[in-house]
């Protein structure tokens, strides 16, 4: 504390001033408490102007040992001024919810993935600094490249690069995209063990906002259901539900002949030598099955019934011969109420060109229900379609009521006769056989079923993966167009994806998706006057949790410079 003094034509102030180190490593001040001026002063201290200065030196000394009491005693004293305008262009709001990313990025080392692309491409900007602030704003505030630059620099610990690095370094990110995510794999086992006996994998498809095919954007069909070109993403995931790989391919290539190379990258650059291949039927063709057969991989996939060969497709939909998942109980399925929530099986072996498997059909009451109740409701609305004439719509969708209505054109004799439409009951009554019923199919022929079941049941994570990228992540459309970026900014979407993952395991999956990215977004801070933060959430289970998980905490009324800079060192420290 120091005793200032102003001087005027009318007047001479004394104040009591504190000095203080800003950001940028200046020194500056800050008014702690106005004595008044001279004249007021002499009144009750004086009479002479020694004797107030006097005074006002004691003064500065009582409030000099106030403060180390107060300081001492962790209270801090910001006196604010009603007359006082806010500095002009000075930044006092910032985001804090990085910190937690910031903790599972530092966590998977991919400061040292980035140190390995400096020392080979030798550039002179921070890729380690530029691909954090991608990842962490892509997680709080998803959107363009040039945004997300503009959101980093709200963060606690603001760029030193620039918006042109921003783009360079797309570049060799999208280069070096498969061997980051093989660094960042071997990384991640720093943290814990990865549940990598089970490897769930699926595609999809994302859209770009153009009218020409280009490159690998092309037209095939999208998930969306829009006339755009796409590009298709091949993902791998563990059994905890963490991305594990990624690979893209061309907008108009089978699925199917896209797996192999991205399988092949898990095995060869991942290490991944052991562990059970699991995937909708989509990806379960005869190929796919005997690649995995082989070494010491298995698998279980989705089987579609429809597509069974005519003697087993008559057994599945036979409903004899049942028993209860949980017990083995043989049951009679057809005289199980509705709201059953148990799960029922029965199995065989099954044979595709030399290749055992074991065919397990699994029945669900309430899924059968479920299915029921959703045909009745489309059927009434064919019985509307029907009755007003508007039956003319394309039936290209399998959930179109349309697809309920036959039509006919000759008479019984054969004749040419007028247009006629009606409900189709055959069509009803053949959907209807496969209420309930699910088939899968493995070459785990020891195994038991209920193990077989849940394995298979986990799949949902890997759906749930691409809704969060492409809904929450914002990772379409796409916006860029060079080849290279367009990988970079997948790979940017993927990481994120991983470290929300991470961070979801992290917190022992107590809290949905929606709940902890609500929170991480909403955890910002307030500075105040240079001397500190000031956080502007509400404490919750939910923050306690996350400053448990991450080993700092950030929920003080007040947060000092200097304990901030100790957050954000420990945010970078995986104990």
């Amino acid at each position: 504390m120091n005793l200032h003094i102003t001087k005027s034509k009318n007047a001479e102030s004394f104040y009591i001033a504190k000095s203080y180190v800003k950001a940028n490593g200046c020194t500056s001040s800050a008014i702690v408490r106005k004595l008044g001026t001279l004249n007021q002063l002499i009144v009750e201290h004086g009479p002479t102007r020694d004797d107030v200065l006097a005074w006002a030196k004691n003064e500065v000394k009582l409030e000099t040992e106030r403060y180390k009491k107060e300081k001492e005693a962790k209270t801090v004293l910001i006196p604010f001024h009603a007359d006082r305008q806010l500095d002009y262009d000075k930044q006092t709001f910032y985001r804090g919810g990085y910190l937690f990313l910031q903790s599972i990025y530092y966590g998977f080392q991919m400061n040292k993935t980035c140190r390995k692309l400096k020392a080979k491409y030798k550039f002179k900007y921070d890729i380690n600094a530029i691909l954090s602030d991608l990842i962490y704003a892509r997680v709080l505030e998803p959107a363009s490249k040039r945004s997300s630059f503009k959101t980093a620099s709200e963060f606690m610990e603001k760029p030193a690069y620039e918006l042109h690095d921003v783009y360079r370094a797309l570049d060799v990110l999208g280069n070096e995209c498969d061997f980051i995510q093989s660094e960042v794999y071997k990384n991640s086992h720093f943290i814990g063990k990865r549940n990598d006996q089970v490897l769930y994998c699926d595609c999809t498809n994302y859209y770009f906002e153009i009218e020409q095919e280009d490159g690998d954007k092309k037209y095939g069909k999208s998930k969306e259901h829009r006339p755009n070109p796409i590009i298709q993403m091949g993902l791998f995931m563990d059994g905890d539900g963490i991305p594990l790989a990624f690979s893209l391919f061309p907008g108009n290539t089978n699925e199917q002949k896209s797996l192999k190379p991205l399988e092949q990258k898990v095995i060869g650059d991942f290490g991944c030598q052991k562990f059970i291949y699991c995937s909708d039927a989509g990806l379960a063709s005869e190929d796919i099955r005997t690649y995995n057969h082989l070494g010491e991989r298995a698998f279980i996939v989705t089987q579609s019934i429809k597509k069974l060969p005519a003697e087993d497709k008559t057994w599945a939909l036979n409903k004899s011969g049942f028993k209860r998942v949980a017990d083995d109980m043989p049951v009679d399925i057809t005289a199980l109420p509705d709201d059953d929530t148990s799960l029922y099986y029965k199995e065989e072996p099954y044979t595709l060109k030399k290749l055992h498997q074991r065919l397990i059909i699994t029945y669900s009451p309430k899924y059968a229900h479920y299915q029921k109740t959703i045909r009745e409701k489309q059927v009434e609305r064919a019985e509307k379609m029907i009755s007003s004439g508007n039956t003319k719509k394309q039936r290209k969708n399998p959930n179109d009521p349309g697809r309920f209505i036959g039509t006919t054109a000759v008479t019984e004799d054969g004749e040419a006769a007028k247009v006629h439409t009606f409900l189709d009951e055959n069509k009803i009554a053949g959907e209807a056989m496969y209420d309930g019923l699910y088939a899968v199919c493995t070459d785990l022929l020891d195994d038991d079923v209920s193990g077989i079941l849940k394995v298979s049941e986990g799949r949902w994570q890997i759906e749930e993966c691409f809704r969060i990228m492409k809904t929450d992540f914002s990772a379409r459309p796409v916006c860029l167009q060079d080849e290279n970026r367009i990988k970079a900014h997948f790979l940017i979407c993927f990481l994120a994806l991983l470290s929300y993952r991470a961070l979801e395991k992290e917190l022992d999956y107590r809290y949905t998706c929606e709940e902890i990215l609500d929170t991480l977004r909403g955890m910002n801070f307030a500075q105040i006057q240079e001397q500190g933060f000031v956080p502007l959430y509400k404490r919750l289970k939910i923050t306690d949790d996350l400053h448990e998980a991450c080993g700092f905490r950030t929920d003080y009324q007040f947060i000092t410079k200097s304990q901030m800079k100790t957050i954000q060192k420990k945010s970078k420290v995986k104990e």
